[in-house]
């Protein structure tokens, strides 16, 4: 199926008759899944939809308008190379991490380890099973980070969920040795204000620094007290990590009274998220930046000291921005991809009712210099393939795509699969290649598809909530120059700068 014929980039209805209206009020007051407890970024049981939206689901599959229920459908310039399903952890797989031949898959379960030498046949090399909503994940050496943001029993892999009222309940990051990788050992753990939903290396000459980001405070909880409008920062010795301790929290959004400050949210800005933390941030350590997605507010920051973060700007969107979600710079860090993730990543936000806007990408210029730096918005993408409103669709986990004189990237967006896209232009961002898999349900919005989509040493890796980890091969001359470029270790919100030949981590072949 190729981009330029394929029946899904033309308007459809999809829901569009009677359900337009009850849609987009219940996503202008509905909140973004809370950090605490669980879930985290979808919902935990599947939803029935109205019988209009499965009547017109089931017909636009008839139609050849949207894929069959699990068919898979891609772009001509993308294969489909292998999938390895969920096996000893059954729970929702989120983000991913890779060093060497292995990658790094994290589980609301645990994690799992895999052995990806040869990308057409992947290996689990060991399954680690120790629950805690999301279990953001990244690697340092012989380090494995591992975010827990579900109220815990204790800091063990044998932990029981136990409400976050209770004061002895814990929340934070878990860190394990892998220098057996067919063994991992658990080695310390540091627990933070409000837990830890996603978190970020930030790597030292002697330490690794992690900032850990979490939000939603609730004057009811002990450990995660209001405002809290700031970051955690960990200190981990690389050769004593058991002695991985919190040592500061830079508070980003500075403010008086018990709101602090940030996007005050609705009902001053309806539909957009109260600023109470952050939910994700990446650093491009080479050139000492930072940038924050931030619930209500995108923020750009200085890592010249890494344990006192400083902010550069700080952007609102208060018309189509309702989530802050994450970012991404470009390869000269003159742009930043923000993505929004409209109804917390469980509802169906790629349809013709919510329209092109909303649910999608921001794209950033970086204008100025030092710290006199500003964003300034330029446009959104939102990939062009309508989804059914039986499928959660929105932006989420992405990374560049290193290619010299462009700016390219892959991204997962749920249920609307991976897409591939062009913003070198970006007044003019364009999608060059996907791949999807049809509804998991034609009746009930079922959370699955892609939660994260990353390029690692010419593949693309997804990890599909509810299908497993899949390989996928890109074959086109306009992101082909990327296969030459080598990495020894990828986290993607660490963003590596690709062509920087003075570090001696990232081998350019």
């Amino acid at each position: 199926m190729t981009l330029s014929n394929d029946p899904r980039t033309r308007r459809r209805r999809l829901g569009v008759a009677a359900a337009v209206v009850g849609l987009l009020a219940t996503l202008v007051t509905a909140a973004p899944a809370a950090a605490i407890p669980d879930p985290g970024d979808a919902p935990s049981t599947p939803e029935r939809v109205s019988q209009e939206d499965a009547r017109d689901t089931r017909e636009a599959i008839t139609a050849g308008e949207i894929p069959g229920q699990d068919e898979i459908v891609h772009s001509d310039n993308i294969k489909h190379l292998a999938n390895i399903p969920k096996d000893a952890l059954p729970g929702t797989n989120s983000d991913l991490a890779f060093q060497g031949k292995y990658a790094f898959a994290g589980n609301y379960d645990g994690f799992r380890i895999f052995d990806i030498s040869d990308p057409k046949a992947p290996k689990t090399v060991s399954q680690v099973l120790c629950p805690g909503s999301q279990n953001d994940i990244s690697v340092s050496g012989n380090l494995l980070f591992l975010s827990t943001d579900s109220s815990r029993s204790d800091n063990s892999c044998a932990s029981t969920s136990q409400p976050a009222s209770v004061k002895d309940s814990w929340e934070g990051v878990k860190v394990f040795d892998i220098s057996d990788k067919r063994n991992p050992k658990y080695v310390s753990a540091v627990e933070t204000a409000c837990g830890s939903h996603t978190h970020t290396l930030v790597p030292d000459r002697k330490n690794v620094y992690v900032y850990v980001s979490s939000y939603s405070p609730n004057a009811a909880f002990p450990d995660c007290q209001p405002p809290h409008d700031g970051i955690s920062v960990i200190k981990v010795p690389k050769k004593a990590p058991q002695q991985a301790a919190v040592v500061n929290f830079p508070v980003l959004f500075p403010g008086s009274g018990p709101d602090g400050g940030g996007n005050p949210g609705g009902p001053t800005n309806p539909g957009v998220s109260k600023t109470t933390g952050c939910h994700d941030i990446t650093v491009l350590p080479s050139k000492d930046l930072a940038a924050g997605a931030c619930m209500g507010d995108g923020i750009l920051f200085s890592i010249k000291d890494p344990e006192r973060p400083k902010v550069i700007d700080v952007v609102q969107d208060n018309v189509n921005f309702a989530f802050w979600h994450s970012a991404t710079f470009n390869q000269d860090t003159k742009k930043v991809v923000f993505t929004d993730e409209l109804g917390g990543g469980g509802a169906a936000t790629c349809n013709a009712a919510i329209g092109p806007d909303r649910g999608a990408n921001g794209i950033y210029d970086i204008v100025g210099r030092g710290d006199h730096r500003e964003l300034v918005f330029r446009s959104y993408f939102k990939i062009p393939r309508h989804q059914a409103d039986t499928e959660n669709c929105v932006a989420h986990n992405g990374s560049v795509i290193p290619v010299r004189g462009k700016d390219l990237m892959v991204q997962g967006w749920y249920q609307g699969g991976v897409s591939v896209w062009d913003f070198t232009d970006s007044t003019e961002p364009k999608e060059i290649a996907y791949f999807e898999r049809g509804p998991l349900s034609t009746t009930r919005l079922v959370a699955g598809g892609s939660w994260s989509a990353y390029y690692y040493n010419g593949y693309i890796y997804s990890n599909d909530m509810a299908k497993g980890f899949d390989v996928l091969k890109l074959d086109d001359r306009r992101t082909n120059a990327a296969e030459r470029v080598r990495l020894h270790e990828l986290n993607v919100q660490t963003q590596p700068d690709y062509f920087d030949r003075d570090d001696d981590e990232w081998d350019d072949d």
